[in-house]
């Protein structure tokens, strides 16, 4: 039996039916709601690139639960460019030429923004960061995070 859940995306109020509350919200993002920039990667909260943020904070949504998502307020990668901080991140990676493939990309920003709201500046963001880039472009992911 479905369930229909209402989540606040991207400033937008959304009614959605899962199957139950216990879906990863990922699959939410994606599936349902069509918001692809989230990506899938190991789905078990180690590589980081379906991070979002939710309240503020940087989550892996390949593991976290669409019914606790519920009253908080969600931002994907498609939502960032509102965010003052989102544009400041993404400005960075721009001007450093960050992405390689990009696949990793709007999980490794989404948890740099997380970082930054909760006060991280520079090298502590680059140090706390756990996203996993097949590319290998650490270089400029810490360059772009020293600019910030």
């Amino acid at each position: 039996m479905a369930v229909t859940l209402s989540l606040n995306v991207n400033g937008v109020v959304q009614s959605v039916s899962v199957p139950d509350s216990g879906m990863p919200l990922l699959w939410v993002l994606r599936d349902i709601l069509g918001l692809t920039g989230t990506k899938y990667g190991c789905g078990i909260e180690i590589c980081g690139a379906c991070s979002v943020l939710i309240d503020g904070q940087a989550e892996k949504s390949c593991d976290f639960d669409v019914g606790s998502a519920v009253g908080k307020k969600i931002i994907t990668i498609e939502g960032l460019s509102a965010d003052t901080d989102g544009q400041k991140a993404q400005a960075a990676w721009i001007a450093n030429q960050v992405p390689q493939c990009g696949y990793c990309q709007p999980g490794m920003l989404v948890a740099t923004v997380g970082a930054m709201k909760a006060g991280q500046h520079g090298a502590s963001i680059a140090s706390g960061l756990s996203n996993i880039c097949v590319c290998g472009t650490y270089q400029r992911v810490n360059k772009a995070i020293q600019s910030l």
